[in-house]
């Protein structure tokens, strides 16, 4: 009777859902995805079917990584909640057909939309654009066939209304551009192919009669990315003529991401001396070849800077003190700072200095009082060596950032100065960083248990401390400074890889352990860690690091051996948050055991393995992929035959498409010589946050779209 008794007193004070207040249960309500909310939840209950049509739950619409989200649910979420959505964000939805967008037409006070990666045509764009005559914010883009002349007199009146325009580009137009008559924001990024389909080459002229139409005189900001190509970059020469002729009094946002060699010209010269004489900017990224060796930055004037991208120019630390921080003055506004292959950044002059040579750290002082409130920071892709010199390590010097929430740096940069000293180098260190048959060497055990990691060396390193000083980080990127994927963008797949920096020998399972005191952590990207021996540092990240979404891993160890699978099948068994996994190591068998560990990651979404001589068990694919019901995109690039990787990609489309509408899947030989042709029909979307490698550290500035 007292254990009933018990009970009976236990249930009348158990907590009710339905008794929180409205405020609370709306608060609950906003981490529901808005088609759940719509098409389920409210028809659960009366408070319920209220509070789920509450406007702070339906005037903002976020479908871009809603994978189950169909047309037939579309068309029901507009007809129930159209009229009350200001905003609609279906960005990504690959999947949808292009008759989907005709639903949208219901939403007649729409402010802002974004279609990027949908299917649009110019005549549907027309029809939708025509109805929504209260649109401000618009991302679109513009397919092959595009043509402008479609659009009718009502859309271009919509147009002309357009405050901001993301509008990315498959073929050489001006878009929607001309129409934008009162642009303040424009973000353009380039994807045209050099080729075509075909194997003709493309031009990057226009069409006539469409030279010479944009806007721009009420403009704020100005974006362009470019990927690798010619053609992207002649066209993004005649949407920079107009702005040489006058540059808007407004401007205060100037950035153009350009891999390569983007050469300067007579056009370009003049804008950016304009630029210099007219306006003050908040933020800034140029090509290299305009910053290299011009005096440009000692002219340009800035306001409050909140972002600036030097990545793979030849500034030096001096300066980027002189002309960029200006001896520290007015540099408190500075959130973002993107170093990435800048090598001599943190050295006071380039010209007779070498790349490997050790940093001057009064730079690196200077540059981290002066911008004290840096929340995301890229030095990646060059090597950032420390002296000996007490206290002045870059990762001691970096512990004072304590607002940071991401981080990229060289493997290098993180190695403890006096431990190398001290040491002389191990059996590991020597072993050749080559494909082919390794010398078998005696392997040092590491424990697997947190604290007795901690209790050997890693307390005492500098990269220990900074760890710890660093709580709130959400993105960590550790990459060898000479690590290039296997899998570039427009190109066949890199078969040798550079051998890692010196410095970077003794970086490995200690120093990964490190890491797993982020508890916030988020994203993480490792990539040639040379002396890892067993991997154990990962189970600590998998136990610690509860809140990680995203893992990248890619030639960690020797390159002959995947030496740390067994410990990364322990990790991935406590990662129940994880939704993004990318792999690229050579030799790596894909097989029951590794699927089986990757069942446990009930989150997963998205995964993606790169590997030259890599092999998969075909059963174990259908397995992981018949139990994991969230995964929606399956990229493996590996060493199997064309038929076998052809015949898997086929079985799983026929076996899971029709439940996961989103599902995208590409099984490809990774040495093959069609690779590419393969790659360019991948979602932008996938293609450009996980299967293709980059840093992703400070690549745009914050908030840059909505």
């Amino acid at each position: 009777q007292e254990i009933v008794s018990g009970e009976s007193e236990e249930e009348s004070n158990g907590v009710n859902l339905m008794e929180f207040s409205d405020e609370i249960l709306l608060h609950i309500l906003s981490y529901v995805p808005c088609t759940d909310l719509v098409l389920n939840v409210r028809r659960t209950c009366r408070k319920l079917a209220t509070l789920c049509l509450d406007k702070s739950l339906t005037q903002t619409v976020l479908l871009q990584k809603d994978y189950k989200v169909n047309k037939d649910k579309v068309k029901q979420l507009m007809r129930d909640i159209g009229k009350e959505i200001y905003q609609l964000n279906m960005a990504g939805c690959y999947w949808l057909p292009s008759s989907t967008i005709d639903h949208v037409t219901r939403c007649k006070n729409l402010v802002k939309l974004n279609l990027s990666g949908c299917h649009v045509t110019s005549l549907r764009l027309s029809k939708m654009l025509s109805t929504l005559q209260h649109l401000r914010s618009l991302a679109i883009d513009v397919n092959p066939g595009f043509d402008a002349s479609q659009l009718s007199s009502e859309c271009k009146a919509t147009l002309s209304r357009v405050l901001e325009l993301k509008q990315t580009l498959y073929t050489p137009s001006y878009g929607v551009v001309p129409c934008c008559t009162s642009l303040e924001k424009l973000l353009l990024y380039f994807e045209i192919l050099d080729r075509s389909r075909e194997g003709f080459m493309l031009s990057g002229q226009l069409m006539v009669g469409e030279s010479n139409v944009p806007h721009y005189q009420n403009l704020r900001v100005f974006y362009a990315r470019l990927a690798p190509g010619y053609v992207n970059q002649e066209v993004v020469r005649l949407y920079l003529a107009v702005l040489s002729d006058r540059t808007p009094e407004n401007l205060h946002a100037f950035l153009i991401s350009a891999p390569g060699s983007f050469a300067e010209t007579g056009a370009t010269k003049n804008l950016l001396d304009s630029m210099a004489r007219n306006v003050r900017l908040d933020a800034l990224q140029l090509p290299k070849a305009w910053i290299n060796g011009s005096g440009l930055l000692q002219h340009l004037k800035f306001n409050n800077p909140f972002y600036f991208s030097f990545s793979r120019c030849t500034l030096s630390g001096g300066h980027l003190i002189q002309r960029v921080i200006n001896g520290g003055k007015d540099l408190k506004s500075l959130t973002s700072l993107n170093l990435s292959g800048c090598v001599h950044c943190l050295a006071p002059e380039s010209l007779f200095r070498k790349a490997e040579d050790d940093i001057d750290s009064s730079i690196l002082e200077s540059l981290v009082v002066s911008c004290c409130n840096l929340r995301h920071l890229n030095l990646s892709a060059a090597h950032h060596h420390s002296s000996e010199s007490i206290g002045n390590h870059l990762c001691q010097l970096l512990s004072r950032l304590k607002h940071l929430l991401s981080l990229a740096l060289p493997v290098c940069s993180i190695t403890d100065v006096a431990a190398n000293v001290e040491k002389p180098p191990t059996a590991s260190n020597l072993v050749p960083q080559t494909f082919g048959r390794k010398v078998r060497i005696g392997i040092q055990t590491y424990p697997r248990n947190l604290a007795d990691q901690a209790n050997q060396k890693i307390e005492s390193s500098v990269f220990w401390a900074l760890m710890g000083s660093l709580r709130f980080l959400e993105t960590l990127e550790i990459i060898g400074s000479s690590f290039s994927s296997a899998m570039p963008r427009n190109e066949p797949a890199i078969r040798n890889s550079l051998p890692p920096c010196v410095r970077a020998q003794s970086v490995g399972d200690s120093e990964v352990a490190a890491i797993s005191q982020l508890t916030y952590l988020q994203s993480l990207t490792l990539a040639q860690l040379p002396n890892i021996l067993t991997g154990s540092g990962l189970i600590s990240i998998g136990l610690q690091c509860q809140h990680l979404r995203t893992l990248s891993l890619a030639n960690l160890g020797m390159m002959g051996k995947v030496v740390y699978m067994s410990a990364l099948m322990d990790m991935l068994k406590h990662c129940k948050c994880l939704r993004d996994l990318r792999l690229e190591q050579p030799y790596f068998s894909a097989g029951a055991q590794f699927f089986q560990a990757l069942s446990h990651c009930s989150s997963l979404q998205r995964l993606c393995i790169v590997s030259r001589s890599g092999t998969l068990q075909s059963d174990a694919v259908m397995s992981f992929m018949a139990n994991c019901l969230e995964v929606i995109m399956c990229h493996m690039f590996m060493g199997e035959s064309l038929t076998v990787c052809k015949n898997l990609q086929q079985s799983i489309v026929r076996s899971f498409q029709a439940d996961r509408p989103a599902l995208n899947v590409v099984i490809f030989p990774l040495l093959h010589e069609d690779l590419t042709e393969v790659i360019r029909d991948v979602p932008m979307r996938h293609l450009d946050e996980i299967t293709l490698f980059k840093s992703r550290v400070a690549e745009e500035p914050p908030n840059l779209w909505w």
